[in-house]
């Protein structure tokens, strides 16, 4: 019997997060060794050689009212706004994202090997023998752990649970045929195709 499985989808941005916080947590390991050295008393000018800490803090120290022009406020404006949906985007790709990851089941089993079987391929025998039908205007299956599940439209809305019953008698008959294990067979209706609409007056 088939099993599924919950998986957890990786986006490719998510590894671009996940490089960004390594390089933004070693600069937090780098600057803290900075500290320390600076706690242990070797020479400021040392450690602003191989760090540039105090030449980066002299810079935005040094920055006035009047550098900061109206074209330079709307510019860091914008690219801060840029920059925070950007991150929000990024921290959008580290949720986990889970999925049910379906294997082959085995349909016969000899000295030679086995025959496994995907379950897109025995939905979609399901598909095929339900749009058989003449009232079926589309088809959709879903296998899950015991059952198989078949979705149709319709043409009409006549002679509804006739079409089901029989939708589902062709879906067994297939699985069959076809030498594939049997499932309890739901067929859901989810809608008409009508051909021919009537304005109403």
């Amino acid at each position: 019997m088939i099993r599924q499985r919950v998986n957890l989808r990786t986006p490719s941005l998510a590894y671009l997060v996940r490089a960004l916080t390594a390089v933004v947590g070693l600069a937090v390991l780098w600057y803290g060794l900075m500290v320390v050295l600076l706690a242990v008393k070797v020479s400021p000018r040392t450690v602003n050689s191989i760090s540039a800490y105090r030449t980066l803090y002299h810079h935005a120290a040094g920055l006035h009212a009047t550098d900061f022009t109206t074209v330079v406020r709307l510019v860091a404006g914008f690219a801060g706004l840029l920059v925070f949906f950007a991150c929000v985007h990024l921290a959008l790709q580290e949720v986990p994202r889970p999925y049910l990851a379906r294997e082959p089941f085995t349909v016969g089993e000899h000295h030679r090997g086995a025959t496994e079987v995907a379950p897109r391929a025995l939905e979609r025998v399901a598909e095929i023998a339900a749009a058989a039908h003449h009232q079926v205007t589309a088809a959709r299956g879903r296998l899950g752990d015991q059952e198989l599940d078949i979705e149709i439209r319709l043409r009409t809305a006549r002679s509804v649970a006739d079409a089901l019953r029989d939708v589902q008698a062709r879906v067994r008959d297939a699985l069959e045929v076809h030498g594939l294990p049997t499932f309890p067979v739901n067929v859901t209706l989810t809608g008409y195709d009508r051909s021919t609409k009537r304005e109403l007056a």
